[in-house]
């Protein structure tokens, strides 16, 4: 049966699929000052914590930002780096590439430590291209590249950053809730970024920054910009439990509810199972149809899978998606530089059935 337009199943990165209780938990109108609301401010950022395997009493804090989860990746860099410190970007996707991008618009010296978009970042070449100095003041490095779905190692990596004496920071946009971080045992981790549409299953508009309360007790004074400077906003949730300026309320509202959706699923692990069964009817489905992936199996993640476009003449993929659409299934588009590609998620609130119903549209459209 086709879905509704409510319904309407996303296998996208993010924006995903939710569930009808997470969108129903925007209904409520609270007061960004309103007691209740600072609450639920407080219950997030312990929670969030949790989630990465640590706590306050670990020396570590989260601090919720305004914004996409590129607006929390900026904040990071904006904020971490020391006016005359420099950056080094490990990049084998689009969105370590964002990162160079964002650190040149404020004129931050960074070096680029580039892999091939299908290959995995190893702590080797970090090591040596550290070693090669001068010492960046920040490794940064993407968990999981949703330009092609493999996952970089980021306990090895900052374990390697961590013995040449550089602070690791991760990007774990499309990890976190999911793909496992436990920042406890990560000595070299000091800063990690995720958002509440990805793999917590929220919806978008915060993201949110999980950070040693030593390393950003550093950072007083040097951010960049005046909405982003993540010491001042950590210092006002603090201070009374408020935000600088207005919260999306109703994202946090959200975004509350679906840490207890992932609580009782069971947390990480569990979701990453579910998103795992989905892949495993996605993957077959399709190679079925004559579609082949573009990574190998071993460097396959449960996140979201690039397929290499079909050998069809004529093949445009602009109709392709707009088929499925009208099909009632959404896909994204890829972001491979070298291969034409298109992306297709496995996260969120999607069902076996879901997946199996994606599989017979494509092979529908074309025609198997």
């Amino acid at each position: 049966m086709k879905p509704t337009a409510y319904d309407l199943p996303l296998f996208t990165p993010g924006p995903l699929t939710t569930s009808r209780t997470v969108k129903q938990a925007m209904l409520k109108d609270l007061g960004s000052r309103d007691s209740e609301f600072i609450a639920i401010i407080a219950r997030i950022r312990s929670e969030l914590l949790a989630i990465g395997g640590v706590s306050k009493a670990d020396g570590w804090t989260c601090i919720p930002m305004q914004g996409s989860g590129t607006f929390g990746i900026e904040a990071v860099i904006s904020t971490a780096v020391p006016r005359d410190g420099s950056l080094m970007l490990a990049v084998n996707g689009a969105y370590g590439k964002r990162m160079v991008q964002m650190a040149k618009r404020y004129g931050i010296q960074v070096t680029a430590v580039e892999f091939s978009e299908e290959e995995i970042v190893t702590p080797e070449r970090i090591t040596a291209a550290i070693a090669q100095g001068p010492k960046p003041s920040l490794l940064a490095v993407v968990h999981c590249e949703t330009t092609t779905g493999l996952v970089n190692p980021i306990g090895p990596i900052a374990a390697a950053a961590h013995d040449a004496g550089v602070p690791c920071f991760i990007d774990s946009m499309s990890g976190f809730g999911a793909l496992p971080v436990e920042l406890r045992d990560s000595p070299g981790s000091h800063w990690l970024v995720s958002s509440s549409n990805k793999c917590v299953e929220g919806v978008p508009g915060l993201s949110f920054v999980l950070a040693r309360s030593s390393t950003l007790a550093s950072c007083e004074g040097r951010a960049r910009t005046l909405s982003l400077d993540l010491y001042d906003q950590c210092k006002a949730l603090d201070g009374d439990g408020q935000f600088r300026f207005t919260p999306p309320t109703h994202v946090i509202l959200a975004l509350n509810q679906a840490i207890s959706e992932l609580i009782e699923e069971g947390g990480p692990k569990a979701r990453l199972a579910r998103y795992a069964s989905i892949q495993q009817i996605i993957v077959p489905g399709l190679r079925a149809l004559g579609l082949q992936t573009l990574l190998p199996d071993a460097m396959l993640s449960p996140i979201i899978t690039s397929f290499r476009y079909p050998n069809t003449p004529g093949f445009d993929f602009t109709a392709f998606a707009n088929g499925l659409r009208d099909a009632g299934y959404v896909i994204y588009p890829g972001k491979v530089s070298n291969a034409p590609c298109f992306r297709v998620g496995s996260i969120g609130k999607l069902t076996a059935a879901d997946a199996r119903g994606l599989v017979h549209a494509i092979g529908t459209y074309l025609g198997k």
